[in-house]
């Protein structure tokens, strides 16, 4: 069974930056596609970034492309979300996730992804 769990949620004001983390434990974090969902309040879910196991493939939503940056850490079991240029729209509750799978895209359904953490609030405000 694997265990995600984030960490670096704050607050933070419009144009600043932000970095997520995720630590997994119990599972073989090298084999799993590795992600992350957010949830704004009265929003359905909405897959923000994803990096493969080998980090050959790379997701990102429309919405945070060019301002996040996903990333690996395949010793140390951790996968990260560097978030800037940060707008109010940003925030929600950003949730680590991981799977087997590759999943990335409009067709991807946030029930494909098996594990997942217990979110980390980020709000953007003045």
């Amino acid at each position: 069974q694997v265990r995600l769990a984030e960490s670096g949620g704050g607050v933070v004001q419009p144009g600043g930056t932000l970095r997520l983390s995720c630590t997994a434990s119990g599972g073989s974090f090298s084999e799993y596609a590795m992600g992350w969902y957010r949830q704004a309040p009265g929003k359905e879910r909405e897959l923000t970034a994803v990096i493969s196991w080998d980090e050959d493939e790379y997701y990102y939503s429309e919405s945070v492309k060019g301002r996040f940056t996903i990333s690996r850490d395949n010793i140390r079991n951790t996968v990260s979300l560097q978030m800037t240029d940060l707008k109010s729209e940003d925030t929600a509750v950003y949730y680590c996730v991981g799977d087997r799978n590759y999943c990335s895209g409009h067709g991807c359904h946030p029930e494909e992804y098996h594990y997942w953490g217990q979110g980390t609030l980020v709000t953007v405000s003045s």
